[in-house]
């Protein structure tokens, strides 16, 4: 496992990390996911990311069963607020506040690495939000702090407050080889200012993976087959964009590396990427998408690449 650094912060983190969305809490066994978690550091990831509406705080309160026990400094821990959950919403300082407390109950901890915003509040001053953050990270409850899914806009607008305020480290964006917006505008002003991409869903909701056959039904007891989960893999269920990902096929062959490392290798050979995320229901699947870090894409093999999905690339 090789490990790069979060932004302008001082957090080693593995290249490959261990999500928690639709899974942990909720839609895994706890016996599969602890064990989940356990293959994790086996294999060198100590990057763990979470947030509060996961299985509605159910994903936080078993990574802390998981994790108890385990050196504090060995691990790096990131978790999220922002949408519903519990009756409580948004990025106030009110909220801030009281879903950071909860947050470190739940997951049996005094602090997280990383605190971040689940989405940008457009119904609180970005002022009001920011200075909370600070709050946080000066009482010592966080160390860092990052967002997901924000503009290029609202990044700047949050780095213009500095050094008032706490400077961003992170940025948690969708991005696969099959979605690119954020190299548009996200990543050159997180380049700028020393801010790294944290991906999620860099195998796009598992269409990378290949096992999704244009004009067949996803196989029994995957994510797409899951009337819970279907949903989260909006087109990538379409046959073209299948159609595509099976193109891939023969490069990944060609390597002798899976089409999920395939996946992983792409987005870790943007410089600004430092982790990528990716959910696990099995041990098999955290050590195979492991091996995806080290793996160096040539020049031949990432035009390939773009040749294969060329028609389905959301940029």
């Amino acid at each position: 496992m090789r490990y790069r650094r979060l932004g302008s912060s001082d957090l080693q983190v593995s290249e490959i990390s261990l999500g928690s969305w639709l899974t942990y809490g909720g839609g895994v066994a706890r016996a599969q996911a602890e064990a989940c978690v356990a293959k994790a550091f086996e294999v060198g990831i100590n990057f763990i990311d979470t947030a509060n509406v996961y299985s509605r705080g159910g994903a936080e309160s078993l990574l802390g069963e998981a994790l108890a026990g385990r050196p504090r400094d060995s691990y790096v821990l990131a978790t999220k607020l922002y949408f519903p959950v519990n009756g409580d919403r948004g990025l106030s300082r009110e909220q801030v506040h009281k879903q950071i407390d909860l947050s470190l109950g739940r997951l049996r901890t005094d602090h997280v690495d990383l605190y971040q915003c689940h989405r940008y509040d457009r119904d609180t001053p970005l002022e009001e939000t920011m200075e909370a953050l600070t709050e946080v990270v000066r009482a010592g409850k966080a160390r860092y702090i990052g967002f997901s899914e924000w503009t290029a806009k609202q990044i700047q607008a949050a780095l213009d407050l500095v050094p008032r305020v706490e400077k961003f480290v992170s940025s948690q964006p969708q991005y696969s080889l099959l979605y690119r917006v954020p190299e548009r505008e996200v990543i050159p002003v997180c380049k700028e200012h020393e801010i790294s991409q944290i991906v999620w869903s860099p195998i796009a909701q598992g269409a990378l993976t290949g096992k999704y056959k244009p004009g067949e039904p996803p196989p029994a007891g995957t994510r797409a087959a899951s009337q819970e989960m279907g949903w989260a893999m909006d087109r990538f269920r379409d046959d073209d964009v299948l159609e595509a990902v099976q193109r891939l096929r023969p490069v990944a062959d060609g390597l002798g590396i899976t089409m999920a490392q395939l996946a992983l290798a792409w987005v870790l050979g943007e410089p600004n990427v430092a982790s990528a995320i990716v959910g696990a229901s099995r041990p098999e699947q955290v050590e195979e998408n492991a091996a995806a870090s080290g793996v160096e894409l040539d020049a031949a093999t990432l035009e390939a690449i773009d040749d294969a999905v060329a028609d389905v690339v959301v940029r």
